[in-house]
């Protein structure tokens, strides 16, 4: 069994506040997308408010129309099924209804310890450093996956990162 667990964060700017009927195609799936999700095969955890999903926090101050959205996996495989082998495929087939283009990383992965979940300030970080330094083992992409490494694990600073606000 494995000490480590891949986390995921995904951010995106919307085209329209969430209650605008622009928005219903991408608003409607979310309960839906969040159901399958906790039900896949591997899925371990996933930022939530206690409405069920994570679209009222925004991760930058600066822009209130960037959404969130973070979980977390047993392993890479599962993750990948997930995103691109289930019905959330459909849906990235028409982000572009919901969401601007964006120009950063607005992806990341990195492996976390077994029972960690990563808030917010985290997840900003580790994108900030994905888009600063490519994929490293700090922060990666589903382009160029870094396996779990112990030595590298020991090295971070846990507590630099403010907790999960929603765990």
């Amino acid at each position: 069994m494995s000490k480590y667990h891949l986390a995921q964060v995904n951010i995106g700017r919307v085209r329209a506040p969430l209650e605008d009927p622009r928005m219903a195609g991408f608003v409607n799936r979310l309960e839906d997308l969040n159901a399958l999700a906790d039900a896949s095969p591997g899925f371990v955890w996933r930022l939530q408010t206690p409405a069920g999903n994570a679209t009222y926090l925004r991760p930058y101050e600066h822009d209130d129309r960037i959404l969130i959205n973070m979980s977390v996996w047993e392993n890479f495989e599962a993750l990948k099924h997930y995103v691109y082998r289930t019905a959330h495929a459909e849906l990235l087939r028409h982000r572009n209804e919901w969401f601007e283009m964006f120009s950063g990383s607005y992806l990341a992965l990195w492996w976390v310890p077994v029972g960690h979940r990563p808030g917010v300030d985290e997840a900003t970080k580790r994108l900030a450093h994905l888009e600063r330094n490519g994929p490293t083992q700090f922060a990666f992409n589903f382009k160029s996956v870094f396996p779990p490494d112990e030595d590298f694990q020991r090295t971070i600073d846990w507590s630099a990162f403010q907790p999960c606000p929603a765990t």
